[in-house]
Order: C-alpha cells, then sequence, then structure tokens
C-alpha cells in the first residue's frame, strides 16, 4: 500500500480538493494501542485499489490534526478510525473492529 503521511494540517485543504477528482481515505492511528495495529494490519492486507488515495495519521505525533480532521470533516473522534472523502465531505467513517478494505471500496463506489 502506498500511504501517503499526513504531517500538516494544511494538507488536509490539499485532501479534501483532491476528493472531487478521487476518493481520498484517512487512516487515524494510535501506535501504542494493539485493536489500532491490528486493524493497520489486515487493512495492509488487503488489495489496495489504485482508485483510492490513502493517507496515514499517527495520533501520538498530530493529535491537533487529527482534532482538524474531526472538525473539518464533521466526524466524531475514534482510533483507529477510517474516513473516506469524496466531493469535498466524509462519505463514510468507521472504526475498530469494522475497519475492512471491502467496505472501503464498496462505500467509494468502485
Amino acid at each position: 500500500m502506498n500511504w501517503h503521511t499526513i504531517i500538516t494540517a494544511e494538507q488536509l485543504d490539499s485532501i479534501q480538493e483532491a476528493s472531487f477528482h478521487k476518493p481520498q481515505l484517512i487512516f487515524k492511528h494510535s501506535t501504542t494501542c494493539s485493536i489500532s495495529k491490528m486493524a493497520l494490519s489486515r487493512f495492509e492486507r488487503a488489495e489496495a485499489p489504485d482508485a483510492i488515495d490513502f493517507y496515514y495519521l499517527d495520533l501520538l505525533n498530530y493529535r491537533s490534526i487529527s482534532n482538524a480532521i474531526a472538525e473539518k470533516f464533521q466526524v466524531h473522534h475514534e482510533s483507529p478510525q477510517v474516513i473516506l472523502i469524496k466531493n469535498g465531505e466524509c462519505t463514510y467513517d468507521e472504526s475498530h473492529y469494522g475497519i475492512m478494505m471491502d467496505e472501503v471500496v464498496e462505500q467509494a463506489g468502485l
């Protein structure tokens, strides 16, 4: 999987803009949480479609960006969490054991 790492809040504007052309997915990951590690591992083992751009956020190092994501895309913060952005808005989010690539692909309309 080709992850793009989120390290600045300004990247959220670029992600939102890109979502008008291609679905964008943000994976919020806590590096110290065993459930988050399991969800990330399971997600990475699945086949990632080229039709979605994948972004990774390290929650422990960038908590303020996580808060900005929740505010910008009007989603309740959870960890781990995937957030699918299409046409500038969050169209799907899921957390914990519900994070599955096939569901993301279906929600993206692929």
